[in-house]
C-alpha cells in the first residue's frame, strides 16, 4: 500500500476512488507546502532566500490549482460547488444565501407552473458531464 491515509481497505476501493484519494491528498500536501513556504519566507532575514521561498510558494499554488482542477473534472459535485463559489466578486457569505434563494424560487416556480414546462425538457446540467458523482448519472 502506498498510503496509510485510506479509511477503507485499499483492495475494496475502486480505481476511481483510489485516484480521487491520491488527488485529494496531493491537494492537501500542496496546501501544506504553500503554508510552510509562506511562514519560512515571512521569518527569514535573507532577501534572496525569501525570494526563493516565495517562488516555491507560487509553484505550490500552481500545483494545488492543477490538483483542484483534476478533482473538479472528475466529480460533478465539486464542479457544481466550484462554479458556484469561486471567482465571484460578491461577499463570500452571500453566495450560499443567494443560491438557496434561487433554488427556493425555482422550486416554487416549478410547483406553481409545472404544467407550463415543456414535457420533455432535459434536466439542467450541473457539471462537466464527465464526473463520477450521482448527479452525473441522473437521466440515464
Amino acid at each position: 500500500m502506498g498510503s496509510e491515509t485510506y479509511h477503507e481497505p485499499y483492495d475494496v476501493l475502486s480505481p476511481a476512488a483510489r485516484d480521487m484519494h491520491r488527488a485529494i491528498w496531493s491537494l492537501i500536501e500542496e496546501l501544506e507546502a504553500i503554508d510552510w513556504y509562506a511562514q519560512r519566507a515571512e521569518v527569514t532575514n535573507d532577501a534572496e532566500l525569501k525570494a526563493v521561498l516565495l517562488h516555491n510558494r507560487a509553484e505550490e499554488i500552481e500545483h494545488a490549482m492543477m490538483n483542484l482542477e483534476w478533482i473538479r473534472r472528475q466529480d460533478s459535485l465539486f464542479d457544481k460547488n466550484i462554479r458556484t463559489h469561486l471567482l465571484k466578486d460578491v461577499p463570500i457569505t452571500e453566495i450560499e444565501a443567494s443560491e438557496e434563494r434561487k433554488q427556493a424560487g425555482e422550486a416554487e416556480g416549478a410547483s406553481a407552473g409545472a404544467s407550463s414546462s415543456p414535457p420533455h425538457s432535459p434536466p439542467p446540467r450541473t457539471g462537466s458531464g464527465r464526473g463520477l458523482g450521482i448527479a452525473s448519472l441522473k437521466g440515464r
